[in-house]
């Protein structure tokens, strides 16, 4: 196996801005850290747990990838327009805005997320499997890439964190920019 490849996939499909933590950082602006770090962990638990189905049902998931991909276009991108709208129509002045980023939505946003189902799909059997079929060294690469991915997750709540100031004072640009960002993420799936 080629462990710089296989970390420079996992490093730019989960630091790259994604629908998680284009709403992990939106969840830093609206709630602060420790919500987002409550969504952070459900999208964790829910990134591992597509790695360990991808990784043991790897044969079969061949032969339905395109009806999988097709559904998840369907139901990822609907998901996405509807979380742009959310974040398009956030009022700041309205303090009874419900916190929607918890640990719940943030496991059950990772199978809904097009972008989190092909990278999971893809990484185990591209750069793991064709390499070394010893039973340890998937639950191993299993463990090593949601450690990446939760690494990932932290690094948009730390830096929402960081610019937390900067995107409130900016609170309509700042929820119009990462709602056309989501919208964006939405469209390209099907290009």
């Amino acid at each position: 196996m080629d462990i710089t490849s296989f970390l420079i996939y996992c490093l730019i499909a989960t630091f790259t801005p994604g629908p998680t933590n284009i709403v992990i950082l939106s969840t830093v602006h609206r709630f602060g850290a420790k919500q987002a770090m409550e969504y952070t962990y459900g999208a964790t638990i829910g990134f591992c747990v597509l790695l360990v189905i991808s990784a043991g049902l790897n044969t079969m998931l061949i032969t339905v990838i395109p009806k999988l991909i097709m559904g998840m276009q369907i139901i990822g991108s609907g998901y996405m327009l509807y979380l742009a709208y959310q974040l398009y129509q956030t009022d700041p002045s309205n303090p009874t805005v419900t916190q929607t980023a918890t640990f719940l939505s943030g496991f059950l946003m990772q199978f809904l997320n097009p972008k989190v189902i092909l990278f999971t799909i893809t990484v185990i059997p591209t750069f793991v499997m064709p390499y070394d079929n010893a039973v340890s060294v998937v639950p191993i690469s299993v463990l090593a890439i949601t450690f990446i991915g939760f690494l990932a997750f932290t690094a948009w709540v730390l830096f929402g964190s960081v610019f937390r100031d900067f995107l409130q004072k900016h609170n309509k640009t700042v929820n119009v920019t990462m709602a056309l960002c989501l919208a964006y993420a939405a469209v390209m799936i099907w290009m």
